[in-house]
C-alpha cells in the first residue's frame, strides 16, 4: 500500500472555492481504481493549510490516477488558489517492520 499526502495552502479567501472542488470530487477520487482512503484534514493554527491523506493499493494505481483527466481537472482549478506550492509525499506503512536482529 502507498501512502500519499499533500500539503496545500491556500490563499485567504479561496478555501471555501478549494472545499467546493473538494466536495464536487472526493467520491470520483474516492472511486477511482486502486485507492481506497481518502480524507482531507485542516491546519489547526492556521486554516488555511489543508493535508489530503489517501491510500493507494499500488504505486502503479496512484500513477494512473495521476496520469487522469479526473486528476488533470482537479488539480487545475485547486492549483491557481494556492499561496505557496504545494508539497507531496508517497510512504509505505513500517509499522510492522521488526528491528534488525545484530
Amino acid at each position: 500500500m502507498i501512502i500519499r499526502i499533500v500539503q496545500m495552502e491556500f490563499e485567504e479567501g479561496r478555501v471555501p472555492e478549494f472545499l467546493k472542488i473538494f466536495a464536487e470530487s472526493r467520491v470520483r477520487i474516492r472511486s477511482f481504481p486502486g485507492c481506497t482512503h481518502l480524507q482531507l484534514l485542516q491546519g489547526e493554527v492556521d486554516p488555511c493549510v489543508f493535508f489530503t491523506y489517501s491510500h493507494w493499493e499500488k504505486e502503479d494505481d496512484l500513477n494512473i490516477y495521476r496520469n487522469s483527466d479526473l486528476f488533470r481537472t482537479v488539480w487545475r482549478a485547486t492549483r491557481k488558489l494556492f499561496r505557496t506550492a504545494p508539497k507531496a509525499w508517497s510512504l509505505t506503512d513500517q509499522t510492522q517492520v521488526s528491528a534488525p536482529e545484530f
